[in-house]
């Protein structure tokens, strides 16, 4: 079991060695702003010393030193699960770059594996959804240390007390304020993920809708892009699972449409909701 002793030792470790460089409508996060860690140099030996015992007796190079060693498995520091000081710094600097729009709340949920899965798979890591030394070294150079406003006052909870109307029946609730989604059946939370809505231009509409129509395999005839498991409640407006909010983050927004990031959570979804569901979409 890691203790959080443990943990801190790796995660100060691979701060020291962050030598890596990083690489609907939406606007590609920020970069970094200067105010983050600069690099530290490390010295990695890759042969025996200099001067030394050459095979064979007398000194100088050998000749042939031998395959390099093998790179160590990536250390994974925190998972679903977990908890603690490090836990809540990771959420932080997930916020800084809009991958995460809720806490710190020191809690690793299943809302911070999706931030952590999605940020992975932005930089070509493999999306496990762990926050390994590799994937806490990435995101060590692209953020700044938080202070502790950042950690402790920048909200609570992934939602607060959902919508009064969302508490009977079979409810789609949608809170535009802790952006969330909420499935509800009988005042019974079922599922909760986080989502995205429309731009100023082109805001998400607020009140209560029904869900009128279901189309798994969606492409936008307005605007050309795909709309996968979309359920449509206003219009032209539905939630659907969007390729560019899993790839971008909060930054950004769509035409209108509710946005949501995990593909295998708006998948259930869809198979669970019906024709007629509520929808209701408030702050």
């Amino acid at each position: 079991m890691r203790t959080g002793g443990t943990r801190r030792a790796i995660a100060a470790v691979a701060t020291a060695a962050a030598l890596a460089a990083v690489s609907g409508c939406t606007v590609q996060p920020p970069g970094p702003d200067g105010t983050h860690r600069s690099p530290v140099h490390i010295e990695i030996p890759t042969g025996r010393p200099s001067g030394g015992p050459a095979p064979g007796g007398g000194t100088g190079p050998a000749k042939n030193p031998g395959p390099a060693p093998a790179r160590t498995a990536a250390q994974v520091l925190w998972s679903r699960g977990d908890s603690g000081r490090g836990v809540r710094e990771l959420q932080a600097r997930l916020r800084q770059i809009d991958w995460l729009s809720d806490g710190p709340t020191g809690s690793y949920d299943e809302l911070t594996e999706q931030a952590v899965r999605g940020f992975q798979g932005r930089r070509g890591l493999p999306r496990t959804g762990r926050t390994d030394t590799v994937t806490w070294q990435r995101l060590l150079r692209m953020t700044h240390e938080p202070g502790r406003w950042e950690l402790y006052r920048m909200g609570g909870q992934p939602a607060g007390a959902p919508d009064p109307r969302c508490l009977t029946g079979r409810v789609l609730c949608v809170d535009k304020t802790s952006r969330t989604l909420r499935w509800m059946i009988g005042g019974r939370t079922v599922s909760t993920m986080a989502v995205r809505f429309g731009t100023q231009d082109t805001p998400t509409r607020e009140g209560v809708f029904h869900i009128y129509w279901k189309s798994r395999h969606h492409v936008s005839t307005l605007y050309h892009a795909p709309m996968p498991y979309a359920m449509f409640f206003s219009g032209g407006q539905a939630v659907h699972y969007s390729y560019d909010f899993a790839a971008r983050g909060y930054a950004g927004g769509s035409h209108g449409c509710v946005n949501v990031r995990d593909e295998a959570a708006v998948s259930r979804l869809f198979a669970q909701v019906r024709v007629g569901d509520e929808v209701v979409v408030h702050r």
